[in-house]
């Protein structure tokens, strides 16, 4: 069997920044032991897969070169740049059973915006030892929600600086760990870490901004946000906090269009 594969680079107009993901459209859901092995040969952040529906809405699942993700940002966008650069008409609609439905909305400067549900982070009354002693440096605040936790740091150069202990954090799993701070150019940075789930360090993560917008804008007193993901390959997300939906724009640039044998 003979499927089209695109590899897009996501939160970049640049080549080879952002976050790369492949997007391989379907007429059905192949078997999850195949969609696992092919996410793992493209070893990848992730692969998304995308099925349509007869009322027009794309149902998507995303894999990690380890396992199927509940819920992904960067493979997301890089897929409505997909069907966008193909014709589909905007907003396009994705969904998938732990976030239900995602609307994108393609803007007037080319961005995308995707829509994703509030996941405030909440305080916690006690930091686990793994993530106290996998983290080099003590953050000011712990947080967590559904996804990971969430540490605090004074400022930008503690996030960029820091060497976390993979095998300690991996000890968290299935949470994962997102680091932040505020921004000197920006509102604020972060940098994701998800040695459980996907590997050491994730360039640009869409779906922890669903988390981090809020605590900014809480924090910040203030509903439009800049982020930046200060990894080796950095990305720059735009985010909007409206009630319980965080709107996450960014660009995308297409790197790879061709066919994969199964």
């Amino acid at each position: 069997m003979k499927l089209l594969q695109y590899v897009v680079d996501a939160f970049t107009s640049e080549r080879f920044k952002g976050n790369s993901a492949a997007v391989v459209s379907l007429t059905d859901w192949l078997p999850p032991p195949l969609m696992q092995a092919i996410a793992m040969e493209n070893n990848l952040s992730e692969t998304a897969f995308l099925v349509q529906s007869a009322d027009g809405r794309y149902d998507i699942r995303w894999f990690s070169p380890f396992k199927e993700i509940d819920f992904c940002g960067h493979a997301t966008l890089a897929s409505a740049h997909v069907l966008f650069q193909s014709g589909a008409p905007s907003p396009i609609t994705f969904r998938a059973p732990a976030v239900g439905e995602l609307p994108v909305v393609k803007l007037p400067d080319g961005r995308m915006e995707m829509s994703f549900p509030n996941r405030r982070p909440l305080p916690v009354d006690e930091v686990p030892k793994a993530l106290r002693e996998g983290l080099p440096v003590a953050p000011v605040v712990v947080l967590r929600n559904a996804q990971a936790w969430f540490a605090v740091f004074e400022n930008e150069a503690q996030v960029r600086d820091l060497r976390p202990d993979f095998k300690r954090l991996a000890e968290l799993g299935p949470l994962d760990v997102t680091v932040t701070a505020p921004g000197v150019s920006c509102d604020f940075v972060s940098r994701y870490f998800w040695p459980a789930n996907g590997g050491e360090e994730d360039p640009v993560t869409g779906s922890i901004h669903a988390g981090l917008a809020p605590y900014w804008a809480d924090r910040l007193g203030k509903n439009t946000l800049v982020a930046v993901q200060v990894s080796s390959r950095t990305g720059t997300l735009h985010c909007r906090v409206e009630g319980e939906r965080v709107h996450v724009s960014g660009a995308a640039v297409q790197f790879l269009r061709g066919e994969i044998e199964v």
